[in-house]
């Protein structure tokens, strides 16, 4: 495969999967995908589903289009990364290594903890981000870049199922090719009216071209928050909002997946992160405790994948460490 000759063919490709109701403009490399009523208004639901029942409907949608679920990745992940910090990694040996195999495939709603979220000038992370969230992915291993336009209309028929109408949909981005160490990709972001979801990647390894695969990912609260247009963090945090600081939430629910898994604070790897997040805890931010907010986390968290450590039992290491300094 020539790199090329990828970005040249894609923008062919993508029009004989989308069909013919779509715009396509093409800019230098700079590609655009709109629908042709784009401008319609756009009504959120009465009643905005639970988590459990977003979930469902994302399993439903995907197994709709031959895409099961499979299970989640561990959060304590130990190579690269001290921790697993996006679905796609289910893919590196086909992608990294040119192994015809890999971890997972599939639909996966994986909880990752990452710390690159988008902050405001004093520090706070801007709404519709967190450090802790759930990417809702579709990675897969394909034979040919064919099947990353197929990808991409299936993903469509997805969120139609959702209650979102693909003229709010519109795909961009550039295809230009870029390479991570042994990776190369080409990265199109996904948004619903001005805000973008997520993206979906066609990766292939460096010297194996024919090792390719497709990362669509997304996460579980940003298709809530454009599904429903709610407030951020009455969307994230429920009745806690307002109740303490938005970085002391956050922290706590990182926290709560970190602890759920058995991740307990220490000095370095996984259990280092551990400690990073609780150490952005003052005791004041918790003088009253943290049950109410560690319960709803958790709950929230086993929601998606299953804790081995009762919150409880959570709440109470949180306490410990935050008392101990």
């Amino acid at each position: 495969m020539i790199d090329g000759a990828v970005s040249e063919q894609l923008p062919g490709l993508l029009r004989q999967a989308l069909g013919v109701h779509w715009e396509f403009s093409l800019n230098g490399d700079f590609l655009e995908i709109q629908h042709p009523h784009r401008g319609s208004p756009y009504c959120p639901p009465r009643r905005p589903p639970s988590w459990a029942e977003l979930l469902g409907a994302l399993k439903e949608g995907f197994a709709a289009q031959g895409i099961k679920r499979d299970a989640c990745l561990p959060l304590r992940w130990g190579r690269e990364t001290e921790l697993t910090i996006s679905a796609v990694q289910a893919l590196d040996p086909l992608l990294k290594e040119g192994r015809l195999e890999t971890y997972r495939r599939g639909f996966i709603p994986q909880p990752v903890v990452r710390f690159t979220g988008q902050r405001t000038a004093s520090g706070e992370l801007c709404d519709g981000f967190l450090t802790s969230f759930v990417n809702v992915s579709c990675v897969q291993p394909v034979g040919s870049i064919d099947e990353y336009g197929a990808i991409l209309d299936a993903w469509l028929s997805v969120l139609s199922q959702l209650g979102f109408h693909v003229r709010h949909i519109s795909i961009y981005g550039r295809l230009a090719v870029w390479q991570r160490r042994q990776v190369k990709g080409i990265t199109l972001r996904f948004r619903h009216l001005d805000l973008t979801l997520g993206d979906i990647v066609l990766l292939w390894n460096a010297e194996n071209p024919l090792r390719m695969g497709v990362d669509l990912g997304t996460s579980l609260e940003r298709l809530a928050w454009a599904r429903t247009l709610r407030s951020w963090h009455e969307l994230i945090f429920g009745p806690l909002a307002g109740a303490a600081p938005p970085s002391a939430l956050d922290a706590i629910r990182t926290a709560t997946l970190l602890l759920g898994h058995g991740i307990t604070p220490s000095a370095r790897s996984a259990g280092g992160v551990t400690r990073r997040v609780l150490g952005t805890l003052t005791p004041e931010s918790v003088r009253l405790g943290v049950s109410a907010a560690v319960r709803s986390s958790h709950q929230y968290w086993t929601t998606v994948t299953a804790l081995a450590v009762p919150w409880p039992t959570v709440a109470s290491i949180v306490e410990t460490e935050v008392n101990r300094r």
